[in-house]
C-alpha cells in the first residue's frame, strides 16, 4: 500500500493552492487533488475577469467622460475585443497557478473526483489515497434561486458570463450585493440596458448605508434601471433560450421587464455535495458549509477546511490567510489564527466601496458606533479630479480614540483601506494616525484627515482647552520674566 500523504488537499482554488505550497515549502509529503483546473474561481471566473471586465468598462466610460476636454464624439464599443482582455488577463496569471507550477514546487496533482471513503482517506475515481491530514477547500458555487420559469431560460451566474460573445442589449440583473453592482455597472458602461433587481431596500446590505446610497446613484448615473424591494416572481421565455419576460414584484405592484440575457447573483453555495464528508465525521452546517474552529479543523481532528467551502466571508484573501493557517497547524502542530477583526473586503463599483473592522454605521439597537466622517468634497486630490461623492468614516473605541473600523467610498479605495486594515490590527489611535506624514494630494487623505479632525474635536474639549490655556499663561509669565 503507498505512503500516506502528510497533507492531501482537496480543491486547487486559492485556499487549496496556498494550502499546498505552505506544506510543500516545509518538506511534507503534499497531493493536491482538483477535478477541473487549478487556480478555482478566483483566476477564472472570479477576481482576474471581473477586474479587467471592469478595467474596460471604466475605459470606455472615462472616454465618454473626456467629451468636455478633448471634444470627442459617440464611443463605440468593440465588444469582442473586451472580452479578449479579459482572457488575456487570465492567461497571463494562470501560469502561477498551473500544475507545472504546482510540480515545480514540489506538489503531486492528481486530476479527478475526491470523495472520502472514511475519515484518513479518499478515492480518486477508484484510487486510494491515504493521508495523515487533509485539507478540504473545494469553494462554493453561484447559487441559482428557484423561480417559476427560470429553468427554461440560459441563466449566467459570475462562472457562466464570460462565455458571452455578443454584448446583450438588455440585461437582467438579480442580486444586488457585490458581484451584481459590479457587473451591472460594467454592462452598462458597454453599452447593454441593465435593470437590476434586489429584495432589500438597498444595495450592498453589509455595507454603510450611506456607502449603498453613493453606489445607488453611481449606477443610476451610468443608466442602471434599479428595482429596490423588489423580487423576481416568475420568468417568461422568449422566442429563444436566451430572451424572455421576467415579472418583478414590489410595494408599488407587478410589473414586467424584458430581457436577452439574465445575470444571476444571490448568492454561493459551498461545494460539499458528492464529497463523502459524511463518512469521514465532517460536520456541515444546515447549509452544507464545512464547520470549522477558529484554527480551521473541522470535527474529524485529521482533516481541515479553508475557504469558501467554510462559513465565512467569501475572499480570495482571506480563503489564502486560512489555507496557509489549515496547512501549517495540520503539520506543525501549531495554533495559528486569522484575526478577523481586520479582514478588509472591496466592491469594485466605480466609486469603489472598502471596508475593514468594526461597521461604521449602527448594526442593532443600542450599538450606534461612535465615527467621525470626512467627506470627499473636503478632500484635495478628490476636488482636483472632479470625484467629490465619495467620503471616509472611521469607527473609534467607546474610551480613548482607537480606530476599531472605517469605511472608504472613492476612486482606489482598495488601497486606501490597507492602511486602516494595519491601523486596526496594529490598535492605532487618531493621535498616531493623524501624527503620520501623508502624501499629498491622495485620496487617502480621507481618512487621515478624518483621523486629524478627531484629534481637533479632542483638543476642543473644554478640559483640554483650559489644561491648554494654562499652560500657555506659565509659558507667558517665563517669557515676560525673561525665562
Amino acid at each position: 500500500m503507498a505512503q500516506p500523504w502528510d497533507l492531501l488537499v482537496v480543491g486547487g482554488g486559492t485556499a487549496g493552492l496556498v494550502a499546498a505550497h505552505a506544506g510543500a515549502e516545509i518538506g511534507a509529503r503534499v497531493a493536491l487533488i482538483e477535478r477541473e483546473r487549478t487556480g478555482g474561481d478566483c483566476l477564472w471566473t472570479g477576481c482576474v475577469p471581473s477586474k479587467a471586465l471592469l478595467s474596460a468598462a471604466g475605459s470606455v466610460a472615462a472616454a465618454r467622460n473626456a467629451a468636455p476636454f478633448v471634444g470627442t464624439g459617440s464611443v463605440e464599443v468593440d465588444f469582442e475585443a473586451v472580452m479578449a482582455h479579459v482572457q488575456s488577463a487570465i492567461a497571463t496569471i494562470e501560469p502561477v497557478d498551473s500544475p507545472d507550477a504546482l510540480r515545480a514546487a514540489g506538489v503531486t496533482v492528481v486530476t479527478g473526483d475526491a470523495e472520502f471513503v472514511g475519515p484518513r482517506a479518499v478515492t480518486v475515481d477508484g484510487a486510494r489515497h491515504d493521508f495523515h491530514h487533509a485539507v478540504v477547500a473545494t469553494g462554493a458555487a453561484p447559487t441559482v434561486p428557484a423561480i417559476e420559469g427560470m429553468a427554461k431560460v440560459r441563466v449566467l451566474t459570475s462562472e457562466t458570463v464570460w462565455a458571452l460573445q455578443t454584448l446583450p442589449r438588455r440585461m437582467l440583473v438579480v442580486g444586488g450585493g457585490p458581484v451584481g453592482c459590479e457587473l451591472s455597472q460594467a454592462f452598462a458602461r458597454l453599452g447593454s440596458q441593465v435593470t437590476l433587481v434586489e429584495s432589500a431596500d438597498r444595495l450592498l446590505s453589509r455595507d454603510d448605508p450611506d456607502a449603498a446610497g453613493v453606489i445607488a446613484s453611481a449606477l443610476a448615473d451610468d443608466g442602471v434601471d434599479l428595482r429596490l424591494g423588489h423580487r423576481v416572481t416568475r420568468v417568461v421565455p422568449g422566442s429563444d433560450y436566451r430572451s424572455g419576460v421576467a415579472a418583478v414584484s414590489g410595494e408599488g405592484g407587478e410589473a414586467t421587464v424584458a430581457f436577452d440575457a439574465v445575470l444571476v447573483a444571490v448568492g454561493r453555495t459551498p461545494r460539499t455535495a458528492g464529497l463523502g464528508l459524511d463518512r469521514a465525521g465532517v460536520v456541515l452546517t444546515p447549509g452544507g458549509a464545512v464547520v470549522v474552529d477558529r484554527y480551521q479543523r473541522t470535527s474529524n481532528p485529521r482533516v481541515w477546511a479553508a475557504g469558501d467551502v467554510t462559513p465565512v466571508p467569501h475572499l480570495t484573501h482571506l480563503a489564502a490567510a486560512h489555507g496557509a493557517a489549515a496547512a501549517s497547524n495540520a503539520l506543525l502542530g501549531l495554533r495559528r489564527t486569522v484575526a478577523m477583526t481586520a479582514v478588509p473586503r472591496v466592491t469594485y463599483t466605480d466609486p469603489e466601496v472598502a471596508a475593514v473592522g468594526v461597521p461604521t454605521w449602527a448594526s442593532g439597537p443600542g450599538r450606534r458606533p461612535r465615527t467621525v466622517t470626512r467627506h470627499h468634497d473636503h478632500v484635495d486630490r478628490a476636488i482636483a479630479d472632479g470625484r467629490t461623492e465619495g467620503f471616509a468614516r472611521l469607527t473609534l473605541s467607546a474610551r480613548g480614540n482607537r480606530v476599531l473600523g472605517a469605511t472608504i467610498v472613492g476612486p482606489r479605495a482598495g488601497e486606501s483601506i490597507a492602511q486602516m486594515t494595519l491601523a486596526i490590527r496594529a490598535r492605532t489611535t487618531t493621535t498616531a494616525l493623524a501624527a503620520t506624514v501623508h502624501a499629498y494630494p491622495t485620496y487617502a487623505d480621507g481618512p487621515w484627515n478624518a483621523a486629524v479632525d478627531e484629534v481637533r474635536r479632542r483638543l476642543e474639549q473644554p478640559g483640554v482647552q483650559r489644561a491648554l490655556s494654562a499652560t500657555l499663561a506659565a509659558r507667558r509669565a517665563r517669557w515676560r520674566r525673561g525665562g
